[in-house]
């Protein structure tokens, strides 16, 4: 059967759905997929329909009616890392690293908005006309951005980033080569040694992955609290664990609740270690208090294009919320973070981990730097692929402290 046929079909099949379905009922998912099935069945014999494309129509009409329309396969299909949706005729994924156009489209605008308002409505957000940019997640963790019209020229537009049914671990990073095992046995000593970890990189360079994978070194003892605009850390080896997300602010502007308000709460929860998802502005300044406070081993991401990019984006960031000076500034972020590790996306899609670096200090107004290892580039392979591993450097790791107050041998 050819699209357009398929296409008149499928709009028939749903109107005689509509109709045959009485909505005051509040009918299951079971009992709208019984009709569909059974008026399916009817058309079947009538337009000579094939028993697959006999179930995927059914699935279609379904997934249009109760679920999320086209987006159901899409968001099912665990080979899709992102979902680009520019307005309802332009539909994106990203597939091993390609970014490929489909043939699919939604019915309209409207239909598009909908499962939009569907999606934010089920994690207490709101997207409208007023406010219409919103940031949210799907059950399973994804993360979702929405924009709707007058800001969004093309029509509404969604992105879904799709984070891995299992959470990453170091293991897998070291299988993709994203890291050396010798970094990583390193990294694994800093995190249970309580280290304050700062990860940095462009966007999607897998900073929330990683982090995720660093989680995995945490003792199973200890409490954690984590703190994220939209929730998407994928901790499992702790069990006591708490899990908190901003809310906005309502209709009548009040109720907002934001990252800065909960790390101060967190401090008062007994947090063996704060998890902060991301950093993006005044909140810096909580996140550098509370590692200096006593809640060492925390660990937390932002953007950066370097280590040295990402100190003065700090700086930037905690100038937003405050008037304190630079240079007591600049002592707050060389006390408090320990480690930066820098992440990169090269031009062949791989991400690697660019860098690992100590944080040695303040002095002679600059934060002061060690690099541990660095990511050297010996060329590429006749498809393009990036040949270059993390080395260590020569340089000692000086402050030590923290590996002996833990017992354990740095070796670093």
């Amino acid at each position: 059967m050819d699209a357009d046929r398929r296409d008149k079909l499928i709009q028939q099949i749903k109107e005689i759905v509509c109709h045959s379905i009485d909505l005051k009922k509040d009918p299951t998912d079971e009992d709208i997929d019984n009709v569909i099935t059974e008026i399916v069945f009817k058309k079947a014999k009538e337009h000579h329909i094939t028993v697959s494309e006999r179930q995927e129509i059914i699935r279609t009409i379904f997934n249009s009616m109760r679920r999320l329309d086209i987006l159901q396969p899409l968001i099912d299909d665990k080979s899709i890392t992102e979902i680009m949706i520019n307005g309802s005729n332009n539909v994106f994924i990203e597939r091993d690293g390609k970014v490929i156009k489909l043939d699919a489209a939604f019915e309209n605008d409207k239909k598009l908005e909908n499962i939009i308002q569907s999606i934010v409505g089920k994690v207490n957000r709101s997207i409208n006309e007023s406010s219409p940019i919103v940031d949210a997640r799907l059950s399973d963790g994804s993360r979702v951005n929405a924009v709707l019209p007058p800001i969004a020229l093309n029509g509404p537009t969604l992105t879904i980033r799709k984070f891995p049914e299992k959470p990453m671990t170091i293991e897998k990073l070291i299988e993709y080569e994203s890291l050396k095992e010798e970094a990583a046995d390193v990294l694994r000593r800093m995190v249970i040694a309580k280290y304050n970890i700062f990860i940095c990189g462009g966007t999607g360079s897998g900073k929330t992955t990683f982090l995720n994978a660093l989680s995995n070194f945490i003792p199973s003892d200890e409490r954690i609290v984590t703190i994220e605009d939209s929730a998407e850390l994928q901790i499992i080896n702790i069990p006591n664990i708490v899990r908190m997300e901003t809310r906005d602010d309502n209709t009548e502007g009040k109720g907002e609740i934001t990252v800065r308000d909960l790390i101060k709460n967190s401090l008062r929860m007994r947090p063996d270690r704060i998890i902060i998802g991301e950093v993006r502005g005044a909140e810096a300044l909580d996140m550098l208090q509370a590692m200096n406070t006593g809640h060492d081993g925390s660990l937390s991401t932002g953007h950066g294009n370097s280590t040295v990019d990402m100190l003065r984006r700090l700086e930037t960031m905690v100038l937003s919320g405050t008037s304190m000076p630079l240079d007591a500034i600049r002592h707050q972020i060389s006390s408090a973070i320990d480690i930066i590790i820098h992440l990169g996306r090269l031009r062949d899609k791989s991400r690697r981990v660019l860098e690992i670096t100590e944080v040695l200090g303040y002095r002679n107004d600059e934060i002061e730097l060690n690099p541990l290892f660095k990511f050297l580039e010996e060329g590429e392979t006749e498809d393009k692929k990036i040949i270059g591993t993390l080395k260590r450097t020569e340089n000692k790791m000086v402050n030590t402290l923290k590996f002996k107050m833990a017992g354990i041998l740095q070796g670093v």
